[in-house]
C-alpha cells in the first residue's frame, strides 16, 4: 500500500510541469559541468588541495600510511606492494592506454598523420630534457646532489593535460595532442634515463617474455582477431612481464594502445574515458600528493637541489621546447601544429614543466637521504605551481585571442584528447 501511494506521488510529482523544469534546470548544469574537459582539471586540482591539507593535519600520518601500506599476498608472483603502487603502476597503465590510443589515431588518421608534424614532438621532449638537465647540473655539478639531474627532465601527462583542459578554447586541440605526444615520448626517455643512469636492474627474461606476448598482441592485429577476452589476457599478461622487468610498468598501456586496430579505438576510448577521468587521474592525484611539507619550507627552498630542480622545471623546459622546435621548423624538419602559432609553443611549455610523477619517482632513485627526498618533492610541487601561474598568464592574459580548432573529417570519438 505505502509503495503504491509512494508510485502514485512521485508520478504526479514528476508530471508537474513546474517541477519537470526546476529538475532540468538543477540537472542539465551538473551535466555540462561533468562533460566539460576543464572539470577534470579542477578535479585533479582539489584532489591536490585535499591531498596536501589531509598530509600535514592530526591524521597526516595515517593519510600517508592507506597509500603506502604493504599488502601481504601469499602468493609467489611480484605484484605491486602498496596502494600506491598498484595505482602509479596500474591503472595509469589504463591511462596510458587511453592517451596511447588518442596518440595512435592521430598518427593515422588526424593532427600528426604527417612526418613534419609527428616528427615535432619528439624533437621539442629532447629539448625539453636536455636544457633542464643542463640547468640543474649548473647548480649542482660540484655537489653531492649532481646525480640528482635527471629530476627535472620529465613532464607528467596528466596534470599537464589536466591544467591545459582549464584553459578551453584558448589552447587548441591540435596543441593539446602536441603536448600529450611531447609527455608520452618525455616519459619514454624518463624510462631510458632511469635505466641507464640510476642503476634499474633490468630483468631480461621478464623483457624476452614481454616481447613474446607483445608479439602475440600484434599477431592477433594482423589476423584481425576481434578485440575481446583474449587481447585482455594477453595485455595483463604484458603488463606482468613489464612490471617485473625494472621497467617502469605503465608505459605498457601506450605498447598495447598501438596493437588495436584504429577502427576499434573509438569504441574502446568511449568506454573507458569516464574511469580515467573521473577515477583514475583524482585517485591518482590523492596518492602522489601525500606528501609531509617541512615546517622549514623556506630555507629549503634555498638550497642548491631545489634551486637546481624549479629553474630546469619552470625555466627549462618552456626554453628547451621553443628553441628546439623553432629550430626544426626553420630548417623544414617539422612544421607547427593545425592553427597555431610559434610563439603558443612557449605556452606549451610552461605546462610541460610540471614534472610531478616521474619526477617524483627519479627523486626516490637519486636521493638516499629522506631530507632531500622531501627537499626534491616540494620543489617539485612548487614546480606544479610555478608553471600552471606561468601557463594561466600566457593563455588567458598575453595570447588574448581563442582560437578555434579545425575540424575535420574523423571518427566519432571527440578529438578533444583524455581531458574531453
Amino acid at each position: 500500500m505505502l509503495q503504491q501511494l509512494l508510485q502514485h506521488v512521485s508520478y504526479l510529482f514528476i508530471k508537474n510541469k513546474s517541477v519537470r523544469k526546476l529538475l532540468k534546470s538543477t540537472i542539465n548544469p551538473i551535466k555540462l559541468i561533468l562533460n566539460d574537459s576543464r572539470f577534470t582539471g579542477i578535479l585533479l586540482l582539489a584532489c591536490t588541495a585535499i591531498s596536501l591539507i589531509m598530509s600535514n593535519s592530526v591524521y597526516g600520518e595515517w593519510y600517508r600510511g592507506i597509500w603506502i601500506h604493504d599488502l601481504h599476498y601469499g602468493m609467489p608472483i611480484q605484484l605491486p606492494h602498496s596502494g600506491l603502487k598498484w595505482i602509479n603502476d596500474f591503472l595509469m597503465a589504463i591511462f596510458f592506454l587511453f592517451a596511447g590510443m588518442e596518440i595512435k589515431r592521430e598518427l593515422l588518421i588526424g593532427e600528426l598523420s604527417s612526418f613534419k608534424k609527428a616528427i615535432l614532438p619528439f624533437g621539442a621532449a629532447l629539448g625539453g630534457m636536455i636544457v633542464p638537465g643542463l640547468i640543474y647540473s649548473s647548480f649542482n655539478i660540484s655537489t653531492n646532489f649532481a646525480h640528482g639531474w635527471g629530476i627535472p627532465t620529465a613532464t607528467d601527462i596528466a596534470f599537464s593535460i589536466g591544467i591545459a583542459s582549464l584553459f578551453g578554447k584558448r589552447v587548441p586541440a591540435s596543441l593539446k595532442i602536441f603536448l600529450m605526444a611531447l609527455a608520452i615520448i618525455d616519459d619514454l626517455g624518463a624510462i631510458v634515463v632511469i635505466a641507464l643512469f640510476y642503476g634499474n636492474q633490468i630483468k631480461w627474461l621478464f623483457i624476452l617474455a614481454g616481447g613474446f606476448i607483445y608479439g602475440l598482441l600484434w599477431l592477433g592485429n594482423y589476423l584481425k582477431i576481434k578485440q575481446g577476452i583474449i587481447q585482455i589476457i594477453l595485455s595483463l599478461l604484458l603488463w606482468y612481464m613489464i612490471f617485473n622487468s625494472g621497467i617502469e610498468a605503465s608505459i605498457s598501456g601506450v605498447m598495447i594502445a598501438f596493437t588495436i586496430p584504429v577502427n576499434s579505438l573509438p569504441k574502446l576510448e568511449n568506454a573507458i574515458h569516464k574511469f580515467v577521468n573521473f577515477f583514475i587521474l583524482p585517485l591518482f592525484a590523492l596518492a602522489n600528493t601525500a606528501i609531509m611539507v617541512p615546517p622549514d619550507i623556506i630555507n629549503s627552498l634555498k638550497d642548491s637541489v631545489s634551486i637546481g630542480i624549479m629553474a630546469g622545471l619552470v625555466i627549462g623546459k618552456p626554453v628547451g621546447i621553443f628553441i628546439f622546435s623553432r629550430a626544426m621548423i626553420s630548417l623544414k624538419v617539422a612544421k607547427l601544429p593545425t592553427n597555431t602559432n610559434l610563439k603558443q609553443l612557449l605556452g606549451v611549455g610552461s605546462l610541460a614543466g610540471i614534472g610531478f610523477t616521474m619526477s617524483i619517482f627519479t627523486t626516490t632513485l637519486a636521493f638516499h637521504e629522506e631530507l632531500y627526498r622531501d627537499i626534491a618533492k616540494i620543489s617539485i610541487l612548487g614546480s606544479l605551481v610555478l608553471s600552471m601561474i606561468l601557463s594561466l598568464v600566457y593563455f588567458l592574459i598575453i595570447d588574448k585571442k581563442i582560437t578555434k580548432p579545425v575540424f575535420k573529417k574523423q571518427p566519432s570519438f571527440s578529438p578533444e584528447l583524455v581531458m574531453g
